[in-house]
Formats: structure tokens, C-alpha cells, sequence
């Protein structure tokens, strides 16, 4: 008899839960990652920033992932923080509090945060306004990156987190076995329900994110067109 059929007698379909997880897990990081590194692209290329692209490690276990894109989304977030301080220390009180008033047109904005960053940068392309505006007006970025943060965080240290991203290819019974290492089997059922729950926020939360980027990406596009 199978580890698995050992495991899991009363229910046959959870030998095939437990990859369907990590596949989906691994799906989202993927995009995630492929998300950050477009915005880090955006900074750079308009904004002035230095942000390192990154890559998922095949050889890295699910929590030095998560662990790659928390620093990413840190550095993003301090650059964005630093973005704002230029603004606020080169601005009048006056217009400075116009960049974030809901009512101001954002054609204004923009052509305020453009001024700041020919000032603070020299040269800057004609979109560093519209992106810095889209990026620190709006609090969409600042709220999934938050939420992304905190999931990313929960599920490294989740039971699963310890998991090499490789060990999908070894087949369901290695994934199992390598479980096992780290949890008792009466709590492997808990802990995968749990990481089940995760996951259905990770996944929104990382929609929204993905979601986030491209409306930022897509300006840019729509520029250079």
C-alpha cells in the first residue's frame, strides 16, 4: 500500500491535494515574481531607481522564495518611501498635499511630480510623473503589497514552507515523506487545511497585486505607442 493511501485511508482524492497545492503555490510565486520584476523595471527605467530583478530558485525550498520576494517588495517599498520624501522636502505644503487630494485633476499632479523629479533627477523621461503619481497617489500598490507581504511571511513559515520548490517532479510520495520529516501524521492533515486556506489568500491577494502592476505597466506602454 502506497504512504499516501496510508495516510489519507477514508479519502483517496487527498493523495493528489497535497501536489495541487504546491503547483498553485508555485504558479502564483511565479507570477509574482514576474509582477515585481516589472515594476522594479518601471522604477528604474523612469524614477531613477536601482532595484535588483530577481529569480525563483528550482533548488530553494517554498520559504527562501517567499523570502526573495518580501526583500524585493521591501526595497520597492522603500524606494516608493524615499520617492515621496523628495517630493515633500522639494514641494511647497501646498502642493505637496495636492498630489494625494482626491479631487485635484491628476493631469496637475502629474505635471507637479515631473517638475520634482526634473529637479531631483535631471533628465526624466515624460512618464516619470504619471507613474510616480499612479504608484504613490493611489493606495492600491500600498495595500497588496502589504497583504502580499504578510502571506508571503505565513506561508514560509507554514509546514509546507520548508518544502523544495524540485521536489514536484519526485512525485507525490517524496512530497509526502519529505512532510513527514517535519510534522507528526496526526497533525498533517490540520496543517494542509490550514495551508489550503493560505493559499485561497495568497491567490487573491496576488491578483490584486498582478493587477495592480499592470495598470501602472500599461501607462508606460501606452506612452511609448
Amino acid at each position: 500500500m502506497a504512504l499516501s493511501d496510508l495516510l489519507y485511508p477514508e479519502n483517496p482524492k487527498r493523495r493528489q491535494e497535497l501536489i495541487h497545492l504546491h503547483r498553485e503555490l508555485l504558479d502564483c510565486m511565479s507570477m509574482n515574481f514576474h509582477a515585481t520584476n516589472e515594476l522594479a523595471g518601471v522604477l528604474n527605467a523612469h524614477l531613477g531607481c536601482t532595484i535588483t530583478h530577481i529569480r525563483m530558485r528550482e533548488n530553494s525550498t517554498v520559504k527562501e522564495n517567499c523570502d526573495i520576494i518580501i526583500q524585493a517588495m521591501r526595497e520597492i517599498q522603500c524606494q516608493l518611501q524615499k520617492i515621496d520624501s523628495d517630493l515633500k522636502e522639494k514641494l511647497e505644503p501646498v502642493l505637496y498635499q495636492k498630489l494625494y487630494d482626491i479631487k485635484e485633476p491628476e493631469l496637475e499632479k502629474i505635471a507637479i511630480a515631473h517638475k520634482v523629479f526634473s529637479i531631483v533627477l535631471g533628465e526624466v523621461t515624460s512618464t516619470a510623473g504619471m507613474v510616480a503619481i499612479k504608484l504613490l497617489s493611489s493606495n492600491l500598490i500600498t495595500l497588496t503589497v502589504c497583504k502580499l507581504l504578510s502571506l508571503l511571511a505565513q506561508i514560509g513559515a507554514s509546514v509546507l514552507g520548508g518544502i523544495s520548490i524540485t521536489i514536484l517532479g519526485l512525485g507525490i510520495e517524496m512530497i509526502l515523506h519529505a512532510i513527514l520529516g517535519a510534522v507528526e501524521r496526526s497533525q498533517l492533515l490540520a496543517a494542509v487545511l490550514s495551508y489550503e486556506e493560505h493559499l485561497a489568500e495568497f491567490k487573491e491577494a496576488s491578483e490584486k497585486y498582478q493587477r495592480a502592476i499592470r495598470e501602472v505597466t500599461s501607462l508606460v506602454k501606452d506612452q511609448v505607442e
